[in-house]
């Protein structure tokens, strides 16, 4: 009876024990990679909305009246400088032409009598053959009459331009559009309406707009040194609206001198080569603008950063007793794939970048350093 008290006894010592033999030591800490933050130099840009306009427009208009006789160019093809694009019945200004050239012929010689009597009654004033009186006339009705003919070369200088203006030349190089009269139609000087336009699409403008405040922040950031600018004009690169890169690079030209009241922005106007006409006027394009260099920048890949439930950007910081600290940053803008990190973080801290679902704040954990990996390879296409 004493020996089975006892045996009852020990279970609850010996199964104690067991479980502390079961248990064993403690878990080691987690592991997470961490990035050790330092200074780098990063080139800040902007991304802008803007349409793309050309460089050179022109709207064709005729500069004398009359019958369109034939169109001399095909719609959509390029034009050079010059080249005739309407010819318009130039009969009544032929007319014109050569009536004016008769009367200047008429004129001419109608002058030379005149001119030999001014001649001689200037001889014969010395010996006073003739009065003081004749000798004015005749030299008046010369003079008069040398004044006809330089007011019929002007005559006629106006009809042999108008002659040429029959044909509406391009004033430009460039593409030309679709033609808005036909053989037959009666155009007027001057008129409202153009007969077509010429636009010249190798350079293209790219305007663009950027809030007055974005400038003003710009300015402050170069002035005050956190900034610095390359001499020089700033380079532009350019996203299509499929969201592919436009290959050639462009370069800023100029900004207004005023804000827009209606939307308080300035435009700004880029110069990009178009050698392929890839750009045409009306497009929508987004504009990456270099704003400038920033030397000293804390850089944070965006897969390190996170929100809180009040939106604030957080990182999870390794700390110098390897435990786990949660760190609210001030990251307004990104630079590649990383975050620009202007407040929270110091130079030296450790930000985990993999295993943060194992990083608690106030956690032990072991820190390792974090190694980028190397992107997969695309797979090869099955054949069909």
């Amino acid at each position: 009876m004493r020996s089975l008290l006892l045996t009852i006894l020990l279970l609850p010592l010996v199964s104690c024990e067991k479980k502390s033999a079961a248990a064993g030591p403690p878990p080691p800490p987690p592991e997470v990679s961490v990035l050790t933050l330092q200074t780098q130099r990063a080139a800040l840009t902007t991304n802008l909305p803007g349409r793309v306009a050309a460089h050179l427009t022109a709207e064709v208009r005729p500069q004398v009246g009359g019958i369109i006789q034939d169109r001399l160019f095909t719609e959509g093809a390029d034009v050079k400088a010059g080249d005739v694009l309407y010819q318009i019945d130039p009969a009544s200004y032929q007319a014109a032409y050569n009536a004016a050239t008769a009367a200047l012929a008429k004129s001419e010689a109608s002058v030379t009598p005149l001119r030999l009597k001014a001649e001689r009654y200037k001889e014969l004033l010395a010996s006073e053959a003739v009065s003081k009186q004749d000798y004015d006339d005749a030299s008046a009705a010369e003079k008069l009459a040398t004044a006809d003919i330089e007011l019929v070369k002007a005559t006629l200088e106006t009809a042999h331009i108008n002659l040429a203006y029959t044909k509406v030349t391009a004033p430009i190089s460039g593409r030309i559009g679709r033609s808005a009269v036909t053989n037959g139609a009666l155009v007027t000087a001057n008129q409202a309406t153009p007969l077509a336009i010429i636009q010249e699409l190798n350079p293209v403008y790219v305007d663009v707009t950027q809030s007055s405040n974005e400038m003003l922040r710009l300015r402050k950031s170069l002035e005050s040194g956190q900034l610095t600018s390359d001499a020089g004009e700033a380079k532009v690169k350019l996203l299509l609206d499929d969201g592919s890169q436009y290959p050639e690079p462009g370069t800023l030209k100029f900004s207004e001198a005023f804000v827009d009241p209606s939307t308080g922005s300035v435009t700004l106007r880029t110069l990009f080569p178009n050698p392929k006409l890839l750009l045409l006027p009306g497009m929508f394009v987004q504009t990456v603008l270099e704003e400038g260099v920033k030397d000293q920048a804390i850089l944070v890949p965006q897969r390190g950063v996170s929100r809180n439930p009040a939106g604030n950007a957080t990182v999870m910081v390794v700390g110098a007793d390897d435990k786990v600290e949660a760190r609210v940053i001030k990251a307004n803008r990104t630079v590649g794939d990383n975050w620009l990190v202007t407040d929270g973080l110091k130079v030296g801290e450790r930000v985990i970048l993999e295993g943060i679902q194992k990083a608690r704040p106030g956690t032990q954990v072991k820190a390792v350093p974090f190694v980028a990996k190397p992107e997969a390879a695309p797979a090869p296409a099955e054949k069909p």
